[in-house]
């Protein structure tokens, strides 16, 4: 009986599922959902007008943003959380910002 047993408790024990565990990675999503706020930023009426008083065609910078690593997006949409809120910062300072850091990442 008690090898009976024995055997039992063998084959349960060969038989039950392994347990795997990972890390799993969200910094793809969340830079691809920051990617896609400063991209909607970028195609507003009034900053596309104030990138086109600077030079800047809108498709111009639209590429920039899409060709930047996700860490630098991330930094990006760090910064642009970090502006004051209620209307104390004009939308020329803000474009003033946006475009700083794009030319910034465009030299380094």
């Amino acid at each position: 009986m008690k090898r009976w047993l024995g055997t039992l408790v063998f084959a349960l024990a060969l038989a039950a599922p392994q347990a795997n565990a990972a890390m799993i990675a969200t910094d793809e999503p969340q830079a691809n959902d920051e990617r896609e706020r400063v991209l909607t930023l970028i195609e507003r009426p009034e900053v596309a007008r104030e990138l086109e008083k600077m030079g800047i065609a809108p498709q111009d910078a639209t590429a920039r943003i899409k060709a930047m690593t996700d860490a630098e997006v991330r930094q990006l949409a760090g910064r642009l959380d970090a502006l004051p809120a209620g209307g104390q910062m004009s939308n020329q300072t803000l474009l003033l910002v946006i475009i700083i850091v794009l030319l910034l990442v465009i030299l380094l």
